[in-house]
Parts: C-alpha cells; structure tokens; sequence
C-alpha cells in the first residue's frame, strides 16, 4: 500500500483520534499568538521554543500505533514560499538537500531566523541597563537569561550577541532532549537528538538572521530573500526528488525507516562536534559541480575582540532528568550555564561510544 501525505495538521488531528500524541514531536501546529498584524516583535511573550513544526530525519517513516501513516516532509525549493515572523501556514517547512551544506531543516532554519531577531530586540531594549535577569520556559529545568549589555555595543555587537545566545538555545534544545526532555508529555525526543542536519539547520538561520538584522529592507522581506540567496549558496537541488535520492543514499546508514518514531535506533549517526562550529554532512553518492562544505562559525566575540560569554549568561536549574551528581560531582547545585555544555556534549558521546559497542556485541 502506498503511504498517504498528510500535513502537519492532518496528522495531529489523526494521532488524537486515536488518543495518543506520539507524532506531536514533529507535527507541531505553527504557534501564532505572538505574531501581530505588522508582523512585529512582542518582547512581553518569549516564543516557544519550537515555534514551526520540525522534522525528523528522513522519509516514510512509520509511527508507532499509526498504521498505514508514514512521516514524509521532503520539499523542493519551488514549495518555499514567503517568510513570517513567527510563522504561517502558508509557509514551506521541510527537509531539502544540499550539495555544499547537507540536508537542511528549514523549520529550523526559520526558527532560529526569528529567534536572533526576538534576542537581538530584548538585547537593545536592555542595553545599559545593567544586570537584567529573564525568565523563560522551561526545558529539563528552570532556564533564565541573565544579561549585562554595555551601553557603547553598536548595533552590530548586539546582533553578534543575539545569534551566540540562539545558538546556545538550540544547543541546549539538543542535550535535553537526549536526556529525556519532550515537547509533547511522555513522548521522547531522544532519536531525534543531535541528527545529522539539526545543528546545522539552526546555525545557518541564525546567520541567515543575522544578516536579516543588518538588512534595510523589512524583516519578513529581507528573510525571504536571505534564505533563497543562502540556499542558493550551498548548492541546493531543485526537486524534491533529488532530496529523496539524497536520503536512498544513506538509508541504513545515517537513519532507517524500518524501526518506528519514537524509536532511539531510528538515527544511526549523530552529530556532536559543535560546541564552536557546524560542519554539513554531505552525502558521498550526490555530487555536483562544487560539492565543497561551507562551515558556520558560531558567533564567539564582538568585533574588538571581547568574549561574547562576558556580557550574558545562560542558566539552567535542572531537575531529575539529568544525572547532574554523576555528570559533575563537584557542583554543589543543580544550575549549570552555557560554559558547562562541552562536558555535557562529551558525556553524551561517551554513551554512545558505549551504545555503539553494545550494537556490535549483539550483532557478532
């Protein structure tokens, strides 16, 4: 039987029929509360942290308790579409290759768009102001921003400012969610952690965001452009088809669609080098004309040089998901902050080295 599409809503309203919420993990419906009519930026409601729904590596991917449904969000560059704030139905989100920067998310991508925008804004409105403290939602614990923006950052500095502390979001969004923080309740996340296109995804929008700010044309306008000129950059292919063709190549290698969501073993390869910067996996079977990777930097200093770290700090008041006493038996609290992610990010790739060996010792 041939799998059915269905879009995002169109799932969730099945899932709910037959009362589970296992595919709201991906299938999200846009959150549009924020958005105003002029599409302007409301700093009295943090968005979400997943404002577009997000998609899971691959395609034809089966859902546990959901027969005859498959998770398919391939699109083509044609299915794009207008960017908005906070997002719209009518927008283009999905998964699509590219030949210089891999498989990219553009939920993701989008996302952290409109995150550096949010964070840039808060940023200005508190700049010189002195220690400012703000709380968020939360995700494996309590998070709270703690700024301290000097009053000569320019403009630049500040946009500088706002995609380090997306990226750090994003990142944090990944660790919890390997140990056992969920969008939707009792569902995990965790197959989803850390695949090979997220963190990318998100950093590419967050320089896509960046330069949006740096724009003089209006946000929504000057996104649009942005990411058909970025996407344009890393070789994107034209059909969908040649995204299909991509994800034929590494299936059984990098995923595979014969285990079901929320399976852990749906992802077979992760990536973790990037604490500082992201490199795209490239498919080794698609090649074109330039097949070179473009790697993103994150952003780290002002342009005199300073420690982007020195001006904020991102804190998180853990509770019981994370083995904090077995992670860092020093600490004699439960907060941690953004400089303890790298110990974090080791000790997840120190349990799926030991992950890996269980595999080979199962299969000899």
């Amino acid at each position: 039987m041939e799998y059915m599409k269905f879009e995002s809503h169109h799932i969730l309203s099945i899932l709910l029929k037959r009362l589970t919420l296992l595919v709201g993990l991906f299938f999200l419906v846009p959150n549009h509360a924020q958005r105003t009519q002029k599409d302007q930026v409301n700093l009295d409601k943090i968005p979400p942290r997943i404002i577009r729904a997000c998609c899971a590596f691959g395609y034809d991917l089966k859902v546990w308790g959901v027969p005859f449904v498959s998770i398919d969000q391939v699109i083509s560059i044609d299915d794009l579409g207008e960017h908005r704030y906070m997002g719209h139905k009518r927008e283009g989100i999905g998964t699509i290759y590219s030949h210089r920067g891999g498989f990219i998310d553009i939920a993701h991508l989008r996302d952290q768009i409109d995150w550096t925008r949010y964070l840039f804004t808060t940023i200005v409105a508190h700049k010189g102001k002195g220690a400012v403290v703000l709380r968020l939602r939360n995700e494996a614990g309590r998070k709270m921003l703690h700024l301290n923006v000097p009053a000569q950052f320019d403009t630049d500095d500040c946009i500088q400012l706002a995609g380090k502390i997306a990226y750090d979001f994003s990142l944090w969004h990944e660790i919890s969610t390997w140990y056992g923080a969920s969008t939707v309740p009792l569902v995990p996340e965790k197959f989803s952690s850390f695949s090979v296109e997220d963190l990318y995804s998100n950093l590419l929008g967050i320089h896509v965001g960046m330069k949006t700010l740096r724009s003089k044309r209006p946000f929504n306008t000057a996104a649009t452009q942005l990411i058909a000129s970025t996407l344009d950059s890393l070789a994107v292919v034209q059909t969908a088809q040649e995204t299909y063709d991509a994800y034929d190549a590494v299936h059984d290698k990098w995923y595979t669609n014969q285990k079901r969501v929320p399976r852990t073993n749906i992802t077979l390869k992760r990536d973790l080098d990037v604490l500082k910067s992201t490199r795209p996996w490239i498919v080794p079977e698609v090649k074109a004309g330039n097949s070179d990777p473009i790697v993103l930097a994150v952003p780290l200093e002002t342009a005199k040089g300073a420690l982007l770290t020195d001006f904020y700090r991102f804190t998180i008041d853990l509770n019981r998901k994370i083995p904090i006493e077995e992670i860092f038996p020093s600490y004699e609290s439960d907060r941690i902050d953004q400089d303890d992610f790298g110990v974090l990010l080791q000790s997840i790739a120190n349990e799926l080295q030991l992950m890996e060996y269980d595999k080979l010792a199962e299969n000899k």
